[in-house]
């Protein structure tokens, strides 16, 4: 379950992107970008997947994403038949949020909501009722209109008291140096997770002793590289669970665990069910 990179493409005289996308269902499409996102879906019902968080969702569904945090939204059943489901997508770069916060003494909130942004926040009911008409009317709107609409939308997100971060870690700010050596360490877990893995031979991807790779790896994630491990293979099988029919013992081998009850008690210290009873609770 390796994210895929997904290119932004701002449109020219444009300082930010809007997708408005219509479709009869929402496929499962595992990736990140640099750009922040905020995406409000309308007509569905499934599973959001952000970093190592993964929970229902509905109509109305608001979240902020920030630079880089993997994730996507799954579903299959609308709400209104009749109708295709809708994610308004709004693209935007760190630059361009930093650019509001320094020229808009108003704005100063932004930076919170951009921290709060790096584990994904999922915002209350009572905020995506308020800016549902507002994000609705962007498509039929002239760019600077939509400009000043999403700024308005922003505001609004920042008086949110109830909005709740999603993953349960953020990567921390790393020099490009590091940067290069932690994305060869996430690419090769990433490609093989579902194999075996040592810490040894992740430290020595990263060119660093054991300990050193350790300590490097839980600043840059906030996880230890085996319980990242442990992450990356439990939402596959969540993955598997939800959307085959595959047997559990054949969903624990496919995510990377040999044996069968060391996967049950793995799954049930991190979603608090075991396999059949996760599988249960989304049908």
């Amino acid at each position: 379950m390796r994210p895929q990179f997904e290119q932004v493409t701002v449109p020219a005289g444009q300082s930010w992107a809007l997708l408005w996308r219509e479709l009869p269902d929402l496929p499962f499409c595992w990736h990140y970008h640099p750009e922040f996102e905020l995406t409000f879906t309308v007509n569905a019902r499934g599973q959001r997947y952000v970093g190592d968080d993964l929970a229902d969702f509905g109509d109305g569904d608001l979240v902020l994403l920030g630079p880089n945090l993997p994730h996507t939204w799954s579903a299959q059943d609308r709400l209104d038949t009749a109708r295709p489901m809708l994610a308004v997508v709004a693209w935007f770069g760190r630059d361009w949020l930093e650019t509001l916060q320094r020229g808009f003494a108003e704005l100063g909130g932004l930076a919170r909501l951009a921290q709060g942004a790096a584990r994904g926040l999922a915002f209350s009911p009572a905020t995506a009722a308020r800016v549902r008409p507002l994000l609705l009317g962007l498509q039929d709107l002239p760019p600077p209109r939509r400009l000043a609409l999403l700024i308005e939308v922003l505001a609004l997100l920042c008086e949110d008291g109830e909005a709740r971060p999603l993953a349960s870690a953020a990567l921390a700010p790393a020099s490009d140096g590091q940067r290069e050596r932690m994305v060869r360490v996430l690419d090769h877990l990433h490609r093989h997770f579902e194999q075996p893995l040592s810490v040894a031979e992740l430290a020595g991807r990263a060119a660093l002793s054991e300990g050193a790779f350790q300590r490097f790896f839980k600043r840059h994630t906030g996880h230890t590289p085996l319980g990242y491990l442990a992450q990356l293979r439990i939402g596959r099988a969540c993955q598997l669970l939800i959307q085959t029919e595959t047997a559990i013992a054949l969903i624990a081998e496919q995510a990377g665990y040999r044996n069968l009850a060391h996967f049950n008690r793995q799954f049930r210290a991190t979603k608090g069910c075991t396999p059949r009873e996760f599988r249960a609770r989304y049908r």
